[in-house]
């Protein structure tokens, strides 16, 4: 049956009407004319006539059929193609009635790209691409960048946008100029309240970072600093506006000096002693790095890398280098009971160093290190490996460093810890593309400002090369594939701890757990049974387009989990919701909170630790703190840095936590599935509760206790700004 069509209706405004004027939002009344048997209205078409663009919020017919668009709508000078917005009812393909199915093949139609021609802001096509965009051989070779996605660098691949190639490289995709935005469909560009924050904290970045540069240009970044000055102390920057003026005057002097300083990370203490306790660390290593940690299998630990050109596979990490620390355990013992883990760079860094280390003033190690399982549940420390490469494969250069018996080892441990630490798609794509613009770009934000300098984004295909694999996204599948946790079907999530005091995995699965209910009612509300999956062409098509576009370096891989019945689909959808939500949150929002001073985990070292017949090893042992801050980054490198990850962790007014959405208008037609998405609210709530009530629970000590912070990363709710809390539906920063 063909699709039944009322006459078209004319909206005329007047000529002075403003589109898109900061809070201009209005109401307009059309009137449709269609016969008495039309039936429900399955979509309404839309041309705009004017010459601007206008965003479109909404679509109600006789108050009963709600349309949720919320999509901007071009001029038909720029898109003649009609714009069509369906009735916010969701069909199956088999259940789409007939009159809706044409007009739904027409509008995906719209929105796929076919790998040709450049795109405009005003486009909403949505294609793909390798990551060629990220060097600038025009500025010559040291600009210059591999493309990231193929045999030799594995990638996800990025949103296209069709730029032509560079004049100097055909292979690489010209840079855009600096006032030129990267392409991203028009509707995934960020509100005005998103890009205000965003522009606001460059401005407070760039301020910040006037008085650090100028000291390194007059001083040189060889000199010792003191990052402390730069941090607030709370209260200094008030004043009292009942003193004289000349008072108010220096006061405010003093006020605004503050003003610019940054607010305290919360791994900042006054007691300079304080970044050096082992088990501090550990608790950072666990809140800090809670996705790179895992259960120690075989000790010594073997490398995987090709003992043809690494060397030998064997470790420097003997028995007397632990055993004094295991609580009179034996190796075996402990290994056995689970009491060992491993935080493990070696191969990771190894096959890079030789380039690293050749860079100006960049020094890294292929670092392995070993930590304890107390018997207060806390993580130790006990022993890092560094490796360096020999260029000889006959040969090894692989230093072991224990815990510190006097001062002078208590700071080559501090150095080898400082060389070890370095709607949910909303925002997602435009964030990608403000990072190919200005962080991950070459010698952008993440080159400047990490060891690893123009090498940083081929660590992370290494990465995605070996490790990355979507059936071990979800939290479950990676705790017991790190060896975290094993199955156990008398827990409440399938799974038993290891860690027993893991608060990312704690309360990790209190979020997972919730995601998949709420997606688990979801998804057989609509899918019945696996014919209903398995014959879904939409539904298939997203799939094979997902593993064979999106990630074709592996899309022959076996691991992909099949998409033939709704548990497969529920699995699905909860990890994907999982990864660009709680997964990321604990990830991004943490930057600063954990990583902002730059003491504890410097992103950049410019010395290697000194053996006994360097040349620096004399002035190490006269002066290890000194020796130890001169290692770290320049005045103006450290504070740029802590400007960048403060913006990067702050969130802004306008987000959108999970368990809260904007636009619940969109499922205006189920009521079932509103009913969930209600308990799916409280539930986060309860989730917040439960989390602020574990922070106070004196026997979980890696989150309470004297100087212990608190793990409110995974605390759902948040304020604007760096918090260290939040849990965003989507990738927003």
């Amino acid at each position: 049956m063909e699709a039944r069509l009322s006459k078209e209706t004319v909206l005329k405004l007047s000529t002075d009407h403003k589109f898109g004027a900061e809070g201009n939002i209005s109401t307009h009344k059309v009137e449709f004319i269609v016969d008495s048997d039309f039936g429900i209205p399955g979509a309404v078409t839309v041309v705009n006539g004017y010459d601007n663009e206008f965003f479109l919020e909404s679509i109600t017919i006789e108050q009963n059929f709600h349309f949720a668009c919320k999509s901007w709508v071009q001029p038909k000078k720029l898109d003649p193609e009609k714009r069509i917005f369906f009735f916010n009812k969701a069909y199956l393909p088999c259940e789409t009635p007939n009159g809706v199915k044409e007009l739904r093949e027409r509008d995906l139609m719209q929105l796929r790209g076919d790998g040709r021609g450049r795109r405009v802001c005003s486009d909403r096509v949505y294609d793909y691409d390798v990551y060629n965009d990220l060097g600038d051989p025009i500025m010559g070779d040291a600009y210059a960048r591999p493309t990231l996605g193929g045999q030799h660098n594995p990638y996800p691949t990025r949103c296209r946008t069709g730029r032509p190639p560079s004049t100097t490289d055909s292979k690489t995709e010209s840079r855009p100029s600096e006032s030129e935005l990267i392409y991203v469909p028009r509707d995934e560009e960020l509100e005005d309240t998103k890009q205000e924050t965003i522009d606001q904290g460059k401005l407070m970045a760039i301020l910040r970072n006037i008085m650090p540069a100028i000291i390194d240009k007059i001083m040189g970044n060889e000199e010792v600093f003191d990052i402390d000055h730069y941090i607030k102390e709370s209260g200094q920057s008030e004043f009292n506006s009942q003193l004289p003026l000349s008072r108010i005057l220096l006061n405010l002097g003093g006020a605004v000096q503050e003003f610019f300083k940054f607010d305290p990370p919360k791994t900042y203490s006054r007691r300079r002693s304080h970044f050096l306790l082992d088990d501090e660390f550990g608790r950072q290593v666990l809140s800090a790095f809670p996705l790179s940690i895992e259960s120690l299998k075989v000790f010594p630990p073997v490398s995987k890398l090709d003992p043809s050109i690494y060397g030998s596979v064997e470790s420097a990490l003997k028995e007397e280098h632990i055993i004094g620390h295991l609580e009179g355990m034996s190796i075996q013992q402990a290994l056995e009971e689970n009491k060992l883990f491993i935080l493990d760079y070696h191969d990771v860094y190894l096959p890079f160093l030789e380039r690293i280390n050749g860079l100006e003033k960049r020094k890294a190690y292929a670092t392995t290190t070993i930590f304890f399982l107390t018997k207060m549940g806390t993580l130790n420390p006990i022993a890092i490996q560094l490796a360096l490469p020999t260029g000889n494969p006959n040969t090894s250069s692989k230093q072991v460093l224990t815990p510190p018996k006097d001062d002078t080892s208590k700071w080559l441990w501090q150095l080898g810890k400082a060389h070890l630490l370095h709607p949910h798609m909303r925002y997602t794509l435009k964030t990608n593309a403000i990072s190919r613009q200005t962080l991950i770009n070459a010698e952008g934000t993440i080159e400047t400002d990490y060891t690893p300098g123009r090498y940083c984004m081929q660590f992370t295909s290494a990465a995605y090369k070996d490790w990355w694999r979507f059936d071990m996204e979800g939290i479950p599948a990676d705790l017991v594939r790190r060896g975290l946790a094993v199955p156990d079907a008398t827990e409440p999530h399938g799974i038993r701890l290891l860690i027993e005091d893991y608060p990312f995995a704690a309360d990790g699965l209190l979020i997972w757990s919730s995601i998949e209910k709420l997606v688990r009612t979801y998804v057989n509300h609509y899918y019945k049974n696996s014919n209903a999956v398995s014959s879904d062409n939409e539904l298939q098509c997203w799939y094979r387009e997902f593993i064979n576009l999106g990630h074709p370096d592996h899309e022959n891989a076996t691991w992909w989990p099949k998409l033939a019945n709704p548990e497969d689909l529920i699995s699905m959808l909860t990890t994907v919701i999982w990864t660009v939500s709680a997964q990321h949150a604990v990830l991004n929002f943490g930057q600063y909170p954990y990583g902002g001073y730059v003491p504890i985990r410097p992103p950049l070292i410019r010395k290697l630790i000194p053996k006994e017949e360097d040349p620096e090893y004399s002035d190490f042992v006269k002066d290890p703190q000194r020796y130890f801050l001169s290692s770290l980054p320049s005045l103006f490198q450290a504070t740029k840095f802590m400007a960048v990850i403060n913006i990067g962790s702050a969130h802004s007014p306008d987000e959108e936590y999970i368990g809260g959405r904007n636009d619940v208008t969109s499922w205006v037609g189920e009521p079932e599935i509103i009913d969930a998405f209600n308990q799916f609210s409280m539930e986060m709530k309860s989730i917040e509760m439960e989390i602020k009530r574990r922070n106070a629970d004196p026997k979980l000590r890696n989150r309470c206790g004297v100087d212990v912070i608190p793990y409110d990363l995974l605390i759902p709710s948040s304020g604007r700004g760096a918090t260290g809390r939040g849990v965003p539906n989507s990738v927003t920063a």
